[in-house]
């Protein structure tokens, strides 16, 4: 074998060993910066608690989080806050009496639950801001104008001041009864993650709706990535 058959060989071999490290650093340290991490909304506070960044006390964050609340679903099984433990949802308010705009929303929980009916993480959950005259009963015939993909979208009910108290103090978004079936409430999508923090609000758009399906997908790899780093 020659001097210059040996070399070549040789580079070859060096070639095929740095290609799958050199890969393998894409993916796991390039990869983590490919998106950027999303907002978290509401109000914030400095813990008494530190972390640490390249050596240096860093005050941990206390987020806003949606508060404890016990709500029924369209079968009439309870849903509490535990019932979301470790999920990342998308809310919505509307009521069955609504016109077009609540079936125009819902229409688009619809297509989205549509793209994650196998996901284990996530969830959809539509809360009617008319709880008086929507029962259990009302919720299950209204939902079978949808699709309705089983465990993975509930719509919900319950006692008026448990379902305003969690729009206003939880959602953080606006809901008032003005009587006569008459309802100020928001029509945004709000997506929460598992951690039970506001992380967006989307308009009932096709732009906006396209922008949710891809931020829940930023969503699912940030916490992927979190079993395996700290949080904060």
């Amino acid at each position: 074998m020659n001097k210059t058959s040996l070399t070549k060989k040789i580079i070859i071999l060096v070639v095929i060993l740095i290609i799958p490290g050199f890969l393998y650093y894409l993916l796991t340290v390039k990869g983590q910066n490919r998106y950027h991490p999303l907002q978290v909304f509401g109000p914030k506070s400095l813990a008494k608690t530190f972390h640490k960044v390249k050596g240096k006390k860093i005050p941990d964050t206390i987020f806003h989080t949606l508060a404890d609340f016990q709500l029924l679903d369209q079968q009439g099984k309870q849903v509490t806050s535990k019932t979301l433990d470790d999920k990342i949802f998308v809310a919505n308010f509307f009521y069955t009496g609504c016109p077009v705009l609540c079936t125009t929303i819902n229409g688009y929980m619809d297509s989205l639950a549509r793209n994650y009916v196998k996901s284990e993480m996530v969830r959809f959950v539509s809360i009617t801001v008319d709880p008086q005259r929507d029962s259990v009963r009302a919720l299950d015939s209204y939902s079978k104008k949808f699709d309705n993909f089983g465990p993975n979208w509930k719509f919900l009910t319950g006692d008026t001041a448990t379902i305003y108290r969690l729009a206003r103090k939880g959602f953080l978004v606006d809901a008032l009864d003005q009587g006569k079936g008459d309802f100020i409430y928001s029509d945004k999508l709000i997506l929460v993650d598992s951690h039970k923090r506001i992380r967006g609000y989307y308009d009932a758009s096709i732009k906006d709706v396209a922008r949710l399906n891809d931020e829940i997908k930023v969503l699912l790899s940030e916490e992927y990535r979190n079993k395996e780093e700290p949080l904060y």
